[in-house]
């Protein structure tokens, strides 16, 4: 068991911070007088951490989860490039199971921290659009695959670059994504051809929009389509955030900027 400890303590020598994923009151308590500074990352800040970065979405991908704390910890000043940091996090259990190091700046730095914390639009909503885009991922309609397109935030320049394809069954209404039957409505019209526009407040502004920006200069992957340049585009041209689920590999990829900045497999989130 020496050996184990040496490995471990290796590990964690001479870092320049710790970041505690998710921890528990008790955990957070154990760190409270201790050198390296300690960054909490968790969805809510429960333990009153002094140094505290938002985990918006509950990324099943450990490395996900780490990447995201470290970005956040760059942009908020925490860290700096080619820091050292410590990594306690939740794998197996119900508490920290897991230590890693990792180097800051290592990361391709992905703008998924500021696609939630630097957007016009509420996190919650982002969030909620990308539950919606997730279980139609893994459901599809009547068993098959399908794609949809979401914009989100900066609603009015997004439509006036955009135009109708067909009726906007949203037009008159007040409702907001997040709420269960709404979710089910936007699951149902996602077959049809266009985008959603949603508000930076979460309310469904229309749908069967066609996206107008020009998509010179946007930067795709190739085998990516239509609807990711026009999110691209979109999302370049405003100040909007676009939320694609791909019909043909049935990822689903967050843009901002006019870049992705985000790619999830609706099967193993």
């Amino acid at each position: 068991m020496d050996e184990l400890g040496a490995l471990l303590d290796d590990i964690v020598a001479d870092v320049d911070s710790v970041f505690l994923f998710s921890p528990s009151a008790s955990v957070h308590e154990s760190f409270a007088d201790a050198e390296p500074p300690v960054v909490v990352v968790a969805p809510e800040n429960a333990v009153d951490a002094e140094r505290y970065v938002e985990l918006p979405l509950e990324f099943r991908s450990l490395r996900e989860r780490i990447r995201f704390g470290v970005e956040g910890g760059l942009d908020d000043g925490y860290l700096e490039e080619g820091d050292q940091v410590g990594c306690a996090a939740e794998l197996f259990a119900d508490d920290i199971d897991t230590v890693t190091r990792v180097r800051a700046g290592d990361f391709d730095h992905s703008g998924v921290y500021g696609l939630f914390v630097n957007s016009r639009a509420d996190p919650e909503v982002i969030r909620n659009v990308f539950e919606v885009a997730i279980e139609l991922g893994k459901k599809g309609q009547k068993g098959k695959r399908v794609g949809a397109l979401f914009v989100v935030g900066d609603a009015g320049k997004v439509m006036n670059n955009s135009r109708p394809l067909s009726y906007n069954p949203f037009e008159k209404s007040h409702v907001h994504v997040g709420d269960p039957i709404v979710d089910v409505m936007l699951k149902e019209f996602s077959r049809l051809d266009g985008a959603f526009v949603v508000s930076d407040a979460g309310k469904i502004v229309s749908s069967y929009r066609y996206l107008e920006p020009a998509a010179e200069g946007v930067d795709i992957p190739k085998g990516l389509g239509a609807r990711h340049m026009a999110a691209g585009a979109i999302t370049r041209d405003t100040n909007a955030v676009a939320v694609v689920l791909s019909e043909s590999d049935g990822l689903v990829r967050a843009f901002s900027g006019g870049e992705i900045v985000l790619e999830l497999d609706p099967e193993e989130y």
